[in-house]
């Protein structure tokens, strides 16, 4: 994106002492390209204000202890009048002050020569600031010999200065008065009052543009070209200042520049401002430069891994016309993908880069990787499963072929488990080879569950949607005191082979931290059960999650409902059926604690085939005591969730409880205090991470 300086010129020069304007004064600011640079017209060293001039600032009768200098409002036709640049205030960075200069205007110096008080009425202090933060007289206030001559010098090329930086902020007809006060015992202090006066508006705005975009007739284009208009951030109503005017111009060229056109410039502005009727008149053109498409990716740091991993996660087609939002998102892809620790994808088309074909232009894609191997260790807490440690072996490479391998073991109370995950490089379509072992153990104190999973297929994961495709073979071995007088059935004690798909659909308009929209999930699976007495079945299983903003806050609404069919002889294992229960399901009751009571066994819970839960919260910012948003919010919810093994039997337990929010680098960090209404006991839940 070109981003040239701004040049300033004005209709008439600075009249000198006794000139008369007989027309009326007029401002006009020509950019022929967008520039952020300050822009400040420095004053003379103090050499300089010795030595002649052509044409000599007024000189005024002086007092050793009062000089002073009035500048009036815009005079009518007539009169004299100075007409001065709007110039933007110098940014604010110390730089180095070589020998013998004066020093930046932000400088303290240790000894002053004067002291400086810039007065302005209630209601201005924007106005007050900039004069006191870039005020050209702060630079002199280091330089200690000045004698009365000098400083009453400085005094009349001040009104010039402060006329400029006042003029930034759209004051063009401000009332200045610089005057001298000093005691015989004390330093003097030179006093900047400033009437602004009335504020510039925007009158009108004339956004035009040139190139290819404006030779198009294409619904894209049109629709381009309408929401850079539709954009534009200074209107006609709107405060002119320079800040908006060049905060106008940047939006306006980013959007011209993120689809289609990366070699579009502003190649002409115009402020033209009537300090008689405190209007503002605003032009700016925009060149487009010719459409450019996508041509094919060129990576440079990638030397471990297959030369095709890059262009399938990056998903850039070659003709595709450039945007740069699908370039953002093949470069948080790629950077997201564990082999590689940063990457960086643009497109060069400038005419530095060399001969450049708009219709194929290289994608540059700048990587550096990861190491091959990563190992991971964890510690935590849950109010489910208590204490937790974690270990996990990462491999990007497993030696002899091109797949990752991805080790976990984690210690807990209640479900602890060991697995491992390989999956393979993707392909053009960005699906994946996947093959995956399980083995777990499930802690209920009455019923102990022993499961184990082999499961491979092919997945896909997209910006929004994620597909999963694969046979998976389950097998679930349960024994404790529950299992005295209950059936393999009820208890969950079996094997089966099953092919599965499951959909993910995620419509949020942010994450980790969604203020709206919604998720939806599916799982189907059918097979059979491996155990003497064959049987065929059928799972399913879906979710939904809504998230709606009010005036304050927002309302979180979750429905999660599953069945299993088959006959009641069955032998379905545990880890295919439901129970539900605990911090992300139905809170104020334990992890599983929701399901089927075991006859025989006072306080075991067994599976079930049907199961449904619900939940409704309120989330409400906390705000601090100035009225701002904080990084917390208040929550106030109710639970809901049954199981059983017949549909019409499903009893729903009821939670309601409340909790706060805090927005952590790693997620949402969720503490609840939770009434489980049959447990009639409370309970804390904590959680941190959104997932569906």
């Amino acid at each position: 994106m070109t981003q040239p300086s701004n040049r300033i010129t004005r209709t008439s020069a600075l009249p000198r002492p006794g000139a008369i304007c007989q027309a009326r004064a007029r401002l006009v600011f020509i950019s022929a390209t967008l520039g952020l640079a300050a822009m400040c017209l420095p004053l003379p060293s103090l050499a300089q204000m010795t030595a002649p001039s052509p044409s000599p600032p007024p000189q005024l009768p002086l007092q050793p202890g009062n000089a002073s200098v009035l500048v009036s409002p815009l005079p009518p036709s007539g009169t004299q009048q100075t007409a001065p640049l709007a110039l933007q205030p110098p940014q604010q960075v110390a730089p180095s002050v070589p020998e013998g200069a004066i020093g930046p205007a932000t400088s303290a110096p240790e000894v002053a020569a004067f002291d400086i008080s810039v007065r302005t009425p209630p209601g201005f202090a924007d106005v007050r600031a900039m004069l006191e933060t870039h005020l050209e007289l702060q630079r002199y206030r280091a330089v200690t010999d000045l004698d009365d001559n000098e400083l009453a010098r400085l005094i009349v090329l001040a009104e010039r200065n402060v006329r400029s930086l006042v003029g930034t902020l759209g004051y063009f007809s401000p009332t200045i008065r610089i005057t001298r006060e000093a005691l015989s015992s004390q330093r003097p202090t030179i006093v900047v009052a400033v009437e602004p006066g009335e504020a510039t508006l925007t009158k009108d705005v004339s956004l035009r543009f040139s190139g290819a975009i404006a030779e198009s007739d294409a619904p894209d284009v049109l629709a381009q070209r309408r929401d850079i208009e539709r954009s534009w951030q200074l209107p006609a109503g709107q405060r002119f200042t320079q800040d908006r005017w060049d905060s106008a111009k940047t939006q306006a060229l980013r959007l011209l520049t993120a689809r289609r056109y990366p070699a579009g410039k502003l190649a002409d502005s115009l402020a033209d401002i009537d300090p008689a009727s405190h209007s503002a008149q605003l032009t700016a053109t925009l060149e487009s430069g010719p459409l450019y498409r996508l041509g094919n990716i060129a990576v440079t740091g990638a030397a471990r891994y297959n030369p095709v991993l890059v262009p399938r996660l990056a998903r850039l087609t070659p003709g595709a016309v450039y945007d740069q939002k699908e370039l953002v998102e093949a470069q948080q892809r790629i950077a997201s993908s564990g082999y590689f620790d940063s990457a960086y994808v643009f497109v060069d088309p400038t005419p530095e880069a060399g001969t450049v074909d708009p219709q194929a232009i290289p994608v540059q894609v700048q990587v550096r990787e990861a190491k091959l191997q990563k190992v991971i260790f964890g510690v935590g807490v849950t109010t489910d499963s208590g204490l937790r440690a974690s270990l996990e072996h990462t491999h990007n490479r497993v030696p002899g072929t091109d797949w990752r391998a991805v080790t976990k073991l984690q210690l807990e109370k209640k479900s602890p488990f060991a697995q491992t995950e390989w999956t393979a490089l993707p392909d053009e379509a960005n699906w994946r080879w996947v093959a995956l072992a399980r083995a777990e153990r499930l802690d209920d104190g009455a019923l102990i569950t022993q499961g184990q999973r082999l499961r491979f297929g092919r997945t896909q994961s997209g910006e929004r949607i994620d597909r999963n495709i694969y046979l998976q073979y389950s097998r679930a071995q349960v024994h404790g005191s529950g299992t005295v007088g209950s059936t393999a059935v009820d208890t969950g004690d079996g094997s089966t082979l099953s092919a599965n798909y499951v959909w993910t659909g995620r419509y949020f308009d942010s994450l980790p931290f969604p203020g709206s929209g919604y998720g939806l999930g599916l799982e189907l699976g059918g097979g059979t059960t491996l155990s003497d007495k064959r049987a065929p079945y059928l799972r399913s299983v879906g979710r939904w999650l809504g998230i709606h903003t009010l005036t304050q806050g927002r309302i979180a609404m979750r429905m999660e409902a599953g069945a299993v069919l088959a006959r009641g002889s069955a032998r379905i294992p545990a880890t295919e059926l439901f129970r539900t229960g605990g911090d992300s399901s139905v809170r104020g009751y334990g992890l599983r604690d929701i399901g089927i009571p075991l006859a025989n066994t006072p306080g075991a819970i067994g599976p079930g085939h049907y199961m449904g839960v619900g939940s409704v919260e309120w989330q409400r910012p906390i705000r601090s005591s100035n009225g701002l948003l904080t990084e917390w919010e208040n929550t106030f919810f109710i639970d809901a969730g049954g199981v059983a093994d017949r549909a019409k039997d499903v009893r729903l337990a009821v939670g309601v409880g409340t909790g706060v929010r805090w927005k952590s680098p790693i997620g949402p960090l969720q503490i609840d205090l939770a009434y489980g209404v049959k447990a009639r006991q409370l309970r804390l839940h904590t959680s941190v991470g959104f997932v569906f």
